[in-house]
């Protein structure tokens, strides 16, 4: 087997073991990965499981990395295109509620999920939440300002406040969606976000 054929298959069994812990944790929670599990259902030794990672916090940041490229792939990246302030802006807040509505995992957002879980855990997978977290808060700041700048809002706008209001939208949607199944949320999630950016 050529060297570059064995880094392929080994990146294939990495990204199938994310791709299959991350279906568990959006049901279950991140606790719910465990090596023994996934080696049995992955038909894989324990061993062969943890090669990929480490340790069990290892590969439930792997996990959770992999949601929030996917998420910033098709938030963020897709309005990339857009010009800064409040053209982007409308299109970071669609794509991030359509992303919640498209996203075709059993338990829904992990990132949104995780938030709860380890938001009172030490340790590296909370740092890795709250850093995902606050880069994409960053990111919706960044273009709030440039709004405030390029005259689309008033000097006085309360960007926090809004930031704030779109964060919450998310969750609200993600738990409207899961846990109550609201054919409504996405629409109520459109109309909190147009009023959150200033449009009444």
């Amino acid at each position: 087997m050529s060297p570059r054929r064995s880094a392929a298959e080994a990146l294939a069994t990495r990204a199938r073991i994310i791709q299959r812990s991350t279906e568990i944790a959006s049901e279950e929670g991140l606790e719910g990965v465990t090596i023994g599990r996934l080696a049995d259902e992955l038909e894989m030794s324990k061993s062969g499981v943890l090669g990929h990672f480490g340790t069990k916090e290892g590969l439930q940041a792997a996990t959770l990395d992999d949601a929030f490229v996917n998420f910033w792939h098709r938030v963020v990246d897709s309005a990339t295109g857009y010009p800064a302030g409040m053209p982007r802006l409308r299109v970071l807040c669609e794509n991030s509620v359509n992303f919640l509505a498209d996203l075709e995992l059993p338990g829904g957002c992990l990132l949104t999920a995780a938030s709860s879980e380890f938001d009172g855990r030490p340790g590296q997978v909370r740092d890795l939440v709250a850093a995902s977290w606050t880069q994409w808060r960053g990111r919706l700041r960044d273009e709030f300002t440039a709004a405030v700048d390029g005259g689309d809002l008033p000097p006085d706008f309360d960007v926090e406040q809004a930031i704030f209001e779109i964060i919450g939208t998310g969750l609200a949607l993600n738990q409207e969606l899961q846990l109550h199944h609201d054919p409504q949320a996405v629409d109520r999630a459109h109309r909190a976000i147009h009023r959150a950016l200033g449009n009444g």
